[in-house]
């Protein structure tokens, strides 16, 4: 990849490491819902998943509706839809290589080609760049 496609023009880095899906008490608002709002108002924005976050981007990850004794709740959000509509409002969306290798995956089982890993060395030199980084 080369290194002047990253980071372009985007001012801010977002990174999420626990994209918690929400409660009951939270089930229409998460992180990553939260982000394309962010990205708008902050005059463009990246982000990048590490840690446990990389399973957002992973192809198949679905968020199911919960049996909370008897009662179905199918409301919460959808980790995946969110993330499809951060790369249509121009978000760059990144995923820590190493913790994607961790979990035995790779390029091949994310979500979207959009979705690009990085590597810690990669975004060490790619901080400096930004005007704001973050962690959401």
């Amino acid at each position: 990849m080369p290194d002047q496609d990253i980071p372009g023009g985007a001012q801010v880095l977002g990174i999420v490491e626990r994209a918690y899906r929400g409660a009951v008490e939270k089930q229409f608002f998460d992180v990553l819902y939260m982000s394309v709002e962010l990205h708008r108002q902050l005059g463009g924005m990246d982000i990048l998943l590490r840690g446990p976050a990389v399973t957002c981007a992973l192809r198949g990850a679905e968020t199911g509706p919960l049996l909370l004794g008897g009662r179905l709740l199918d409301t919460l959000g959808d980790q995946g839809r969110d993330l499809r509509a951060l790369i249509d409002s121009g978000v760059r969306v990144f995923v820590q290589e190493e913790d994607l290798t961790d979990l035995g995956l790779g390029p091949a089982d994310l979500v979207d080609a959009a979705v690009r890993p990085v590597t810690s060395a990669q975004l060490a030199d790619w901080w400096p760049r930004y005007r704001m980084v973050g962690f959401l």
